[in-house]
Parts: C-alpha cells; structure tokens; sequence
C-alpha cells in the first residue's frame, strides 16, 4: 500500500498494466494490487463546453479571462477531471459483466489544476475486498484511485467503494 508521499512499502505488489476490462470479478479484486490503466488527453474544446454547461466560472470558459486569473490560463473543472477519471474507470478497471454500481467516494481532492493538453493517466490501488454476508453473490471494493498528469504529478485522488457480483459457481 502506498503512504502519504507515494512510497511503495515491501508488502505491496508491484504495479501491474492492463487493457480494457472485459470479464473481472469480486475475486479478482486483490487487495494491495496497484495497476497502472490507460489515459485520456484533456482537450481545450470539451474544458470550455464542460465549463459553460456545469461550471461557468472564468477560469474554465474564457482563455483571456483565465490567463489573468489565479492559475494563469484556463484549466478544467474539477467535475470535469471527475468524469474523465469515472470514463477511464469504466473502460478500464470496472468489468461490464460484474459491476453494481457505487454506495459513494471518500476523501475526492483535486491537487493540482488540469489544463489542456494535459494527459491523464489512470492508476488503482485495490484497499479492501469484503465479500457481503448477506447477499454471498457479490462484494464490496475499495479502491484508491489516482488521475496522474502530464509529469507524473497525482491531480486528483479518491477513494471508490464499489458493489461487484462474485464469479458464478461452476455447475
């Protein structure tokens, strides 16, 4: 598991890649498993349409405006790294075949601003696995997840709790 500054302790598996998630299940779930995903180019296009639609503040919406701004340039909303990182967690770490959906996300921070031709990199952490006791059929997964940006700095960090349905029985 990693620490407050990122540091990798001996008991945690090195970090693993994969593709597109297809067929995955509460079982595969291993706690302590870090895994590095795909990633997704933030365009200045879709930053200024999120920001009129969702979250019309200058900094999101107007480039003159947002270079005398307090970030000195126009950068995303943070809603809308949220759902860049949500996309990225559907394509790439929830299975189509086991996922339920979400009871909620603890600790959400934005930590540094998102701007346009940033590239945003998915990375999971695997916390806890609880199968449930009163439906055996499926679990509870908490996962850290991290959207990493162009240099290798985290901009936003969660904690994800997800209900996955367990591998059917072989008959």
């Amino acid at each position: 598991m990693r620490g407050s500054l990122g540091v990798r302790s001996a008991a945690t598996p090195p970090a693993r890649r994969f593709g597109r998630v297809s067929e995955k299940w509460f079982e595969d779930y291993v706690v302590g498993t870090t895994t590095e995903h795909g990633s997704v180019r933030v365009e200045e296009a879709e930053v200024v349409d999120f920001g009129r639609r969702f979250d019309p503040q200058p900094f999101h919406v107007d480039r003159e405006a947002a270079a005398d701004g307090p970030y000195g340039g126009l950068i995303a909303s943070g809603w809308h790294t949220c759902a860049l990182m949500m996309r990225l967690l559907a394509q790439e770490y929830l299975s189509p075949v086991s996922s339920l959906g979400s009871p909620g996300i603890d600790e959400l921070r934005w930590l540094r601003p998102v701007r346009p031709g940033d590239e945003l990199a998915l990375r999971t952490t695997v916390q806890e696995a609880r199968l449930s006791r009163s439906k055996p059929d499926r679990g509870l997964v908490r996962t850290h997840v991290e959207l990493v940006g162009t240099g290798g700095a985290v901009v936003l960090s969660l904690l994800a709790m997800n209900l996955v349905r367990a591998r059917p029985a072989q008959r």
